[in-house]
């Protein structure tokens, strides 16, 4: 079993000031669906005072771990560090909730892996570009499918082509700044390969030498957070070998859910002979705008007249506090006018794997989040996290497809070039 540190359960005073940042309560409005409400419910069945059963597990498992009610505590309660381990406890005791075969085999047969997704994506590419995907969905053809299919096809964005291989090493643009790792992902470099490109190139245009280990494999996110901590574990250790974190001055991800992964490393294999090299690993670890705002970015010249809005990813935001780098770069381009935008931290619901395994909740709070997003009438909206960039992108095409959806990264990269691809 995993150790609970119970005095976490303590340092909540059940003020519930957390409870207007929650997403569920917001929607819901029940005491059991907001933060202070499930961690009473975690310790009451830690003390033996309630039996677990599907309706407290039902409140659980609808949390979407985003972290806000860390960002609003007044108190500095953990809730991640409870919530999750407890969520292992209950896997454990064999009463994780249920996924069918096809949501397991697309979050942990395919999506952790680049390659499989990969090739997974091509057919979709294929009816994209053959135009037979635009037909098929006038004629409803969609509709009469399975809903788990459904909801995978309506993700999917505009799949561009894949870039295959980069160089290993790429140097840097006039005087060498730095020397830095990029971590690529799975999901993230398989959606929007564009996206690795324009991170590549504007660390390399801001005088980094980028270096992309061969050995490096999904960060882990997903295993932990379905509560397989033991396969996490193995994807930690094979980055640690692959990145060498003491001969880099940073390793650089544009995933927000990633990031935060990485930046727990140290936690994840606390006790292991990795542990060293994995605290190394995650004081190193740093999102593309926050290291491009530490290091001083060059200033984007060409212009683009475009009316944005910025999106906080919840692990950007509550799970890195970092929330005011994005729209410094953004606010860097010529032209471009970053209006403000409500609930802006209320989670998307795309929360990792969460829109295929709550998928009721996830479209009320992406239905949610496109409201607010629409309000603003907007020409492009960016975030930080691949997660956010399907489910706010699945939404948003429902009422517009003329919206550029995209990550911070691609606008500087379009700006410095004068080319938006």
């Amino acid at each position: 079993m995993t150790k609970i540190d119970y005095q976490l359960f303590l340092d909540c005073v059940h003020c519930g000031l957390c409870t207007s940042a929650c997403p569920t309560y917001v929607e819901l409005g029940d005491e059991n669906d907001s933060p202070r409400g499930r961690i009473y419910l975690m310790r009451a069945v830690t003390d033996g005072r309630l039996e677990m059963d599907d309706k407290i597990r039902g409140h659980l498992d609808l949390c979407l771990d985003c972290r806000a009610c860390e960002s609003a505590c007044p108190s500095g309660v953990k809730y991640g560090q409870l919530i999750e381990p407890f969520r292992m406890n209950m896997a454990a005791a064999g009463q994780s909730q249920h996924i069918g075969w096809f949501k397991r085999l697309m979050l942990f047969g395919l999506t952790p892996y680049a390659k499989r997704m990969r090739w997974a994506l091509k057919p979709a590419k294929l009816l994209q570009w053959s135009g037979i995907d635009w037909l098929l969905s006038n004629i409803g053809f969609f509709r009469v499918l399975p809903r788990s299919l459904r909801d995978v096809h309506a993700m999917l964005p505009p799949l561009r082509k894949h870039y295959g291989l980069l160089p290993e090493v790429m140097p840097a643009e006039g005087p060498k700044r730095a020397r830095v790792a990029l971590f690529t992902g799975c999901a993230a470099d398989a959606f929007f390969p564009q996206t690795t490109i324009a991170t590549a190139k504007v660390l390399q245009k801001n005088g980094c030498e980028v270096w992309i280990p061969p050995g490096q494999v999904c960060c882990g996110a997903l295993h932990y957070h379905a509560a397989q901590a033991d396969a996490a574990r193995g994807f930690a250790t094979q980055n640690c070998a692959a990145f060498d974190p003491d001969s880099v001055d940073a390793i650089i991800t544009n995933a927000a859910g990633c990031g935060v992964m990485l930046k727990e490393y140290h936690h994840l294999l606390q006790g292991s002979s990795d542990e060293k090299t994995a605290s190394t690993f995650a004081r190193k670890t740093r999102d593309i705008c926050e290291f491009l705002m530490e290091l001083g970015p060059v200033k984007p010249e060409h212009s683009l007249q475009l009316r944005a809005v910025y999106h906080d990813a919840c692990h950007l935001c509550h799970g890195q506090q970092i929330r005011k780098q994005p729209r410094q770069l953004l606010e860097l381009i010529p032209g471009l006018d970053l209006s403000p935008l409500n609930e802006s931290e209320i989670c998307c619901g795309a929360a990792g794997s969460y829109n295929l395994t709550q998928p009721e909740m996830a479209e009320r709070l992406g239905m949610r989040k496109a409201k607010n997003l629409l309000e603003t009438q907007p020409d492009a909206v960016f975030a930080g996290n691949v997660g956010c960039l399907l489910q706010i992108g699945r939404y948003v095409r429902r009422r517009s497809r003329r919206v550029w959806i995209a990550h911070p990264v691609d606008a500087l990269w379009a700006s410095y070039t004068g080319s938006r691809v």
